[in-house]
């Protein structure tokens, strides 16, 4: 397969400049914020769950604290908002079904809205860096010249995306998160086989054995659909019926529950630093509870994290699948699913399929979730490099990034075809 695509003078062409435009991404992850001390910042990093998916995101940016500290978790956040939005404001709505020109309105102020999201966060990253002593309080301006700096690395992640969607090959923004995530690999490898012996070499054959069971899993779940049958009537000289098929994936909501849940699981452990410094002893009390309870090593924590994706799952499901609208579709085309009539019979069909495999995607999620808790704690395995999130990312990324280059090369054979 690789053989072949590399025969395609297009491929080739669009893999170089994918290549050109991730070296300078790595390049950018790699210049560090001026006047940081980067030792306090790795050494934070190590033992903070929020920060640390923040550096999965950035590709090793924020514990280098490069310009590229952000990331693409603005944009990626503005995004989710976006589409939800889009949902439930009509305008937006309207504006999304006018195509080409309605999409590209849309993005355009999702990159806008990009922009002060990056001031928020790169602030909110100053405010709790330097109330936890990592980083010195800076001077207003200074602290200006800061929050620009790492605004402009993540704006300039953005543009490294798009000019990898429109000129490369892939998805750019979700390859640039693929090429972050993938990055860490090998010193993540490394650490771990040095910390192998004879004593656990057991575990890590089934460590070996779970990866590629949850890889498996990955590619079943994401590729997986339910397909409702559905039959078009054709009424003329010879009347005749038309059937197809309504896919409904698995998972429909992709990773984005992972993250809605991520944002809100994280707020008790972020809360728990300031509380503890204060002169307040109730509020000292409640840090330390927070802090020994609601931890990434802790019961409750990852139960709690376990639900929350379950339940966004659900509810980004819900409004991403509008069964009363998709019923309304296939109405208005003459369709009808067999056996079940038109109309609110058709929508109440739909609901209940959807609710009956989003279960399963929810409870997949989930685990997914907390799969770095559950290798832990039951194979001892704890510097993992790629948790279950990231290893999600990877292989949808793979997938999707296939299934254009094979688009491509069926676009060529065709071309050939008609010449």
């Amino acid at each position: 397969m690789v053989a072949n695509f590399l025969k395609n003078a297009e491929i080739r062409k669009k893999l170089a400049i994918t290549a050109i435009l991730i070296v300078v991404f790595r390049l950018v992850a790699h210049v560090p914020v001026p006047g940081i001390d980067l030792n306090a910042i790795r050494s934070y990093i190590q033992g903070n769950a929020f920060f640390g998916l923040l550096d999965l995101f950035s590709g090793g940016g924020f514990q280098n604290f490069s310009i590229a500290t952000l990331g693409l978790a603005p944009y990626i956040n503005v995004s989710i908002a976006m589409q939800l939005l889009t949902m439930m404001i009509p305008s937006l709505e309207e504006l999304q079904k006018e195509g080409e020109y309605g999409r590209e309105k849309i993005n355009m102020y999702t990159k806008l809205l990009t922009v002060p999201m990056s001031m928020i966060q790169g602030y909110g990253i100053y405010f709790w860096l330097n109330r936890q002593g990592v980083i010195r309080t800076l001077s207003p301006l200074d602290l200006i010249i800061f929050v620009l700096t790492l605004t402009a690395g993540a704006i300039l992640l953005v543009w490294l995306g798009e000019l990898i969607s429109e000129y490369g090959i892939g998805n750019g923004i979700s390859l640039l998160i693929f090429v972050g995530i993938i990055s860490q690999l090998p010193a993540g490898i490394t650490g771990y086989l040095a910390s192998v012996t004879s004593y656990n070499f057991g575990n890590t054959l089934l460590f070996v054995a779970l990866s590629l069971a949850v890889i498996v899993a990955v590619v079943l779940i994401n590729e997986g659909t339910r397909n409702v049958s559905i039959e078009y009537g054709r009424s003329g000289v010879r009347s005749e019926k038309i059937s197809n098929f309504l896919p409904i994936k698995v998972n429909q909501a992709g990773v984005i529950p992972i993250i809605f849940a991520v944002s809100l699981v994280l707020i008790p452990s972020m809360i728990s630093g300031p509380l503890q410094t204060s002169s307040n002893g109730l509020a000292q009390k409640a840090g330390y509870f927070l802090a020994q309870n609601f931890n990434a090593n802790s019961v409750g924590y990852n139960v709690l994290y376990f639900l929350l994706v379950v339940g966004f799952t659900y509810f980004y499901t819900s409004v991403q699948f509008n069964s009363e609208k998709v019923a309304d579709d296939i109405k208005k085309r003459g369709g009808f699913i067999p056996g079940i009539r038109p109309g609110k019979s058709t929508a109440d069909f739909l609901k209940a399929i959807v609710n009956r495999i989003t279960f399963t995607g929810a409870l997949f999620l989930g685990v997914i979730a907390i799969l770095p808790y559950l290798v832990q704690k039951y194979i001892g395995v704890s510097n993992l490099s790629i948790g279950g999130t990231g290893l999600l990312i990877v292989v949808s990324v793979v997938l999707e990034t296939v299934r254009q280059m094979e688009s491509l090369m069926v676009t060529r054979n065709y071309d050939s075809f008609l010449r």
